[in-house]
Formats: C-alpha cells, structure tokens, sequence
C-alpha cells in the first residue's frame, strides 16, 4: 500500500507541476497576441495603466482561462506522460504489478480537482471579473456598434396577462416615447392605457407617465378617462431592457443567467438562448477536463518511436478536434436544430466514447 501511496503522489505532483506550467505558458503567449492587437487603442485612449492590468488582462486572463482550461489540461497529461513513457517510467510501473485502472487513479484525482477548480472559475469568479474587462473594451477598444439593443416600436410581456409597447426609447435620458399598456383577461382586452411620453426615475425604480388615458372594456361597454397630472407606476420594465451586448452573457453569474432565463422566457424574447448556452457551457466544460485527462493519459502512456513529438502533436490534434466541435456544437444548439442542453453536452459524450475506447486499447 505504501509503495503505491509514493506512485500516486509522484503522478499527483506531476501532473500539478506540468498544469500549471503550460497554463503560465499558454496564458503569456495569448497576453502576449493580445496586447500587440490592442496596443494602439492603449496608446490612442485615455485609459490608465491600472485600467489595463487590473480592470482588463486580470479579467481577460482568467477569460482565456475559463475557455481553454481543458486544453491546457490536455497538453500537461500529453506532455508529462509522454516524458514518463520515454524514460520508461510508465512500463516499470506496469512491470511491479500495477494494472492500467490503477494507473488511472492519480490522474482521475487531479483531473476532478481541476474540473472543480474549472467549475468554480466559469460559475462564480471569471463573470465577476469580465464585467470590468467587457466595460474597458466597450469604452476604450469596440467604441461603437455593440450595443444592439432595440430603442424603436419595442414589445413586451411584463406579466402572463400585461403587454407593453413603446414606440421609442431614449438611452440618454432614460424616457419612453408612445407607451402602451394592454392587459387581457382570457383572449379580450380589458384596458389599455396609453401615455405621450414616460420618464424613468431610478431612485425608486418606477416610471412616471404624463398626459395618459385610460380605456376600459366591459363586454360592449367602453370607459376613456383622459389625464395630465402624471401618473408614478411600477412597470416590469427597466433601461436595461433596451441595452444587449452579444457578450453580456459573459459577465453574469450563473445565478443572475437563471433569472434572466426565466425572465426572458416570461416575456417571450429569443435572447434566453445566449443564456442557456452560456450556463451550460460553463458546466459542460468542467466536465471535460476529466474525459480530456482520461484521452491524454491512454494516448501518452505508452511509448512509440515518434516520442514525445508524436504524443504532442496526437493531443493538440484532439484538443483542436474537440474545440471545433464543440463550435458546431454550439451553432446548432443556438439554430434550434439540437436541444440547447444536447447540444452543449454532445462533445462530452462523443469523446467518453472515444477515451473508454482509447483505455480498452490501452489496457490489452
């Protein structure tokens, strides 16, 4: 037992000196392509030396971080292992007994805790942090032609039986233009409520409407009232309705991607699906380190003539075969043309398939 408590600890640190390593590696090679395509806009902008450390590549590192992890996980159980297999290492491990399952056990310990630490990362610490990388590059590198929200003849579901439409909004002043309001009782109309113009007031988080009316249907019976004292109202609406980046699902928590699911989904508008995508990505992901780690060590545990060059050069192969499928992946699950949940976790499945195979191989 004891000789097989020092083999473990010596694949363990092993396996978390090698991590480590290639992730400082891949991180100052993607610092390093970044930042000679942003320079200009660093130099151009008035932005500070701590804006671009702190608020930017602090964010923009655990970002890289949180997409590539597995393939940097991939890397450092292909290289190390392959080291291991060339000097012979991994045979006189088998030679004393040691069978391939057992073999595995320190790799599947690490890889476990990586896909934790992976986890962590993608649903609690990286959307914290690209809030001020995603706002640096909105205000001093993509400048213009981000925001697509819609501001003009603009409809929604604030609740199961209250439509709004507005025919214009300000982002400016925060003010509405051409407010109407239908509530509906079954499949009729039982009032609507329109206002020239309505004003957000953001210390109590209600509208102020002025010069509104109000008609009330009962049956063939229609009531107007006409107003121009201004109305305070609460409306499931805010300005933030009418603001959507394409990448804002990056800097939300998992929590926060719930709620605007579930809102979203409420008030029948598309844009849940970036969220959906988003918040099982983030999980899928973690997954993969383990199943990357299960392919890396069955693809470098065994010594060939290539060496170390054909074990590289087999794992980034696979590594660049799981990133593009994962991108169709993705595109099909935001067509509608697979189930968002199937379609984030169909790369997972196929290469488990792929690495129970590899280990089958392997183990004869």
């Amino acid at each position: 037992m004891l000789k097989f408590k020092v083999i473990d600890d010596y694949f363990i640190r092993k396996y978390f000196s090698t991590f480590f390593f290639s992730l400082l590696i891949c991180t100052l090679i993607s610092v390093a392509i970044d930042f000679s395509d942003k320079v200009k806009h660093f130099i151009e902008k008035p932005c500070t030396l701590k804006e671009i450390v702190f608020d930017y590549y602090l964010g923009f590192i655990l970002h890289m971080a949180g997409l590539l992890l597995p393939l940097y996980t991939l890397i450092a159980v292909v290289f190390f292992t392959s080291r291991l297999a060339f000097n012979s290492e991994i045979l006189s491990v088998f030679s004393a007994g040691v069978s391939f399952r057992r073999l595995m056990q320190p790799y599947l310990i690490v890889g476990s805790a990586v896909a934790i630490f992976h986890l962590s990362l993608n649903h609690f610490i990286i959307p914290h942090f690209n809030k001020a990388r995603l706002l640096f590059e909105r205000t001093y590198v993509w400048t213009s032609g981000q925001d697509k929200g819609r501001t003009s003849n603009v409809h929604f579901l604030v609740a199961p039986d209250t439509k709004v439409f507005i025919r214009g909004f300000n982002k400016n002043n925060n003010s509405a233009s051409g407010l109407r309001l239908e509530k509906f009782k079954g499949s009729r109309i039982i009032s609507i409520l329109e206002a020239d113009n309505a004003s957000w007031k953001s210390e109590t988080n209600r509208w102020v409407l002025n010069n509104y009316s109000i008609r009330s249907f009962d049956g063939l019976h229609e009531q107007y009232n006409k107003f121009t004292v201004p109305l305070d109202t609460a409306i499931n609406l805010s300005p933030q309705d009418f603001t959507w980046y394409h990448n804002q699902n990056e800097e939300m928590t998992s929590a926060e991607l719930l709620q605007a699911i579930a809102r979203d989904r409420s008030r029948g508008l598309s844009n849940s699906k970036q969220y959906e995508i988003e918040f099982h990505r983030r999980t899928a992901d973690g997954f993969t380190n383990i199943i990357l780690t299960i392919i890396g060590l069955a693809v470098a545990g065994r010594k060939v003539r290539g060496g170390m060059g054909l074990h590289l050069a087999v794992g980034i192969g696979i590594g660049a075969g799981f990133i593009l499928l994962s991108k169709f992946a993705i595109s099909f699950a935001a067509s509608g043309t697979l189930p968002i949940m199937l379609g984030l976790w169909i790369p997972n499945i196929l290469f488990a398939v792929i690495a129970f195979w590899l280990v089958g191989k392997a183990q004869k």
